[in-house]
């Protein structure tokens, strides 16, 4: 996958993140939470824009690093919505496991960047 398609892939799942928010209740928990995955699920696509516009590697290498710690918070939130039992884990599962290959993902690349 190049950098583009990659580009593509965090835009979708941030539309996904908004989408499941948007179904989310509208009790106290589910607005907090609510609010919390459609930052971090967001930022996923953002920081990863912004990284493909790095000025040295060490700037990629940071904005990576932001980016991969956004995936696995917007991970934890989709894990505390299922776990509150704000929605049912069928309808969380497939942005569940996105959340993960992209957290893996950045893992990798990080990694790699930083050899």
């Amino acid at each position: 996958m190049d950098k583009f398609e990659m580009a593509d892939r965090t835009k979708r799942f941030a539309l996904k993140v908004l989408k499941l928010a948007d179904t989310l209740p509208r009790s106290r928990s589910g607005m907090t939470i609510g609010n919390q995955i459609v930052r971090s699920g967001t930022s996923v696509a953002a920081n990863y824009r912004a990284a493909l516009r790095g000025r040295s590697k060490a700037e990629f290498i940071a904005k990576i690093g932001i980016v991969l710690e956004e995936a696995d918070e917007t991970l934890f939130w989709l894990e505390l919505t299922e776990d509150a039992g704000l929605l049912p884990s069928e309808k969380i599962a497939e942005l569940k496991g996105e959340a993960d290959a992209l957290v893996r993902i950045f893992n990798k690349t990080r990694s790699s960047a930083k050899s």
